[in-house]
């Protein structure tokens, strides 16, 4: 989903275009993640409506360790009760209050069910990757009311009454974001999807070779196996297929 400022030629502001994807079940990838990590994974991917206390899931974690995976698993197993929409801008939702009431409220008639999929009783996933600017800690001051919106979005006046979800993906470590965000009982899930430890990557490769001993991230392992790393020696750290 996005959206131009409004203007006399289109005043609807918003454009939502739907997309296929392709996903798997969180049962087929779950072997992709740390054991760490796999049973709040496995808690978020079976919730349900009575169950979405907070509205806000949080996914932060180093470059190539499979958040975008897990937000296309998410949408697979939510795809009964809950209709996802990938943000494109933003930056300019939570800049532009007009935009955001749209896309949030849902004032639109598009948010009816004019498909048939039973979209307009659903729920509704905003995601929103990579946003670190809008959380972290000097948010309030870098992006003005932003930050604020958000918040009033998934926890506030805006958001009350309203079945609305926002995921938000970042490579922000979890001390560098505004504690607003992180307090306790803003988020449905606030998981850090880290790399595998070293003796979980062999596993998973099935050899020790070419491992460092600070372990691999998921895009690492799969271009190892792949063989576009060179296994004689560890990949750097910030290097790595996106997933």
């Amino acid at each position: 989903m996005r959206a131009p400022p409004p203007t006399a030629s289109n005043p609807r502001g918003r454009r939502r275009s739907k997309k296929p994807i392709t996903a798997y079940p969180w049962a087929e990838i779950s072997g992709n993640y740390a054991r760490s990590v796999s049973e709040p994974l496995s808690r978020l991917m079976s919730v349900t409506p009575s169950e979405a206390h907070g509205r806000l899931i949080l996914l932060h974690g180093p470059p190539g360790t499979g958040e975008t995976t897990l937000l296309r698993t998410l949408a697979h197993e939510w795809r009964s009760w809950c209709q996802v929409d990938c943000v494109l801008d933003p930056e300019l939702l939570f800049q532009s209050p007009g935009y955001l009431m749209e896309v949030a409220v849902g004032s639109d008639e598009h948010d009816h069910d004019h498909d048939g999929d039973g979209g307009g009783d659903r729920w509704r996933l905003l995601v929103l990757e990579d946003c670190d600017e809008l959380i972290r800690a000097g948010a309030k001051e870098a992006t003005g009311q932003g930050l604020s919106r958000l918040l009033n979005l998934t926890d506030g006046l805006l958001g009350q009454g309203r079945d609305v979800l926002v995921a938000i993906t970042t490579n922000e470590d979890l001390a560098h974001l505004h504690p607003a965000v992180t307090r306790p009982g803003r988020c449905l899930a606030q998981i850090e999807v880290g790399v595998f430890p070293y003796d979980e990557a062999a596993r998973w490769l099935g050899t020790t070779e070419g491992l460092s001993p600070s372990g691999a991230t998921l895009a690492e392992l799969f271009a190892r196996r792949e063989g576009v790393l060179d296994r004689t020696s560890a990949a750097p750290e910030n290097t790595g297929l996106y997933l």
